[in-house]
């Protein structure tokens, strides 16, 4: 097992749901990064998405498309992220970190050293949106050689016959995708959204979690006893914009959300 399956396995034996952010890496800066990604650990964040600044990111709405492009405009690149990773992971922070990123950074950095990259930089999990089914075979294999780093899966309300085939390779967790569009939409969710959730867990063998769209915990309250987690992106970049991006928000946002949905 990887630290998210370990992590992931420890909060199954608590009887605790997950919870899940995602930040921009180098927004506004790496330092400030650096310090959100503390704090968050320290406030018990149990998995931290962290996204790759991207020119085109398609899957995502509005606040995460400023918030990648501003991070490119203060000279984030992938590189610099992977030097933050091996500098947080020999200062001790041992959160499980997904990067969330767009299959052209991978291509154009080498696929196999990407790979290799992610593992010696302690980089957990990929989720990759842009990067179909179908078109897994040669990453996943990249990936088996060291087992260190895994791919984590997303189906949404349309996945449908796709589900079981899916999650034949699903390692990690299952990202369930709770609305139709892109990222940072209201808590809206698919009115079909309860039976689609009920039945990716009834097939999944690995943890559940829902994300887009969610704010609060009391978001997720209808599928309380369907779910393994909730995810937190675009909401949690605004309140960081809000909050001068300082980690003692970051903290106190995490350790509130974390017991609340715990208390459901």
């Amino acid at each position: 097992m990887n630290r998210i399956e370990q992590a992931l396995a420890a909060l199954k034996e608590k009887k605790e749901k997950a919870f899940i952010t995602y930040i921009t890496a180098g927004l506004p800066d790496y330092a400030k990064t650096k310090a959100i990604i503390q704090a968050q650990e320290q406030a018990g964040t149990d998995i931290i998405e962290l996204g790759i600044p991207f020119s085109d990111p398609v899957a995502d709405g509005p606040v995460i498309q400023a918030a990648s492009y501003e991070a490119i405009q203060n000279g984030a690149t992938l590189e610099k992220t992977f030097s933050l990773m091996e500098e947080i992971r020999r200062e001790g922070v041992a959160v499980p970190i997904v990067f969330m990123m767009y299959y052209n950074s991978v291509l154009h950095y080498g696929l196999e050293a990407f790979v290799e990259k992610c593992s010696c930089a302690g980089v957990d999990g990929l989720i990759i949106p842009d990067l179909p089914f179908e078109e897994q075979d040669e990453l996943l294999q990249a990936l088996g050689k060291t087992d260190s780093t895994i791919f984590i899966q997303l189906v949404s309300p349309v996945s449908k016959d796709r589900v079981p085939k899916i999650l034949e390779r699903a390692r990690g967790f299952v990202y369930c995708v709770s609305s139709m569009g892109v990222t940072g939409q209201s808590a809206d969710f698919h009115r079909e959204v309860i039976s689609y959730l009920t039945s990716v867990k009834e097939q999944s063998k690995i943890p559940v979690m829902m994300g887009f769209g969610i704010r609060t915990a009391e978001d997720v309250r209808p599928m309380k006893e369907i779910i393994d987690g909730a995810i937190v992106g675009s909401h949690f970049i605004e309140l960081l914009r809000e909050q001068d991006f300082r980690p003692e928000a970051a903290a106190e946002y995490c350790r509130t959300f974390k017991q609340e949905l715990n208390r459901l």
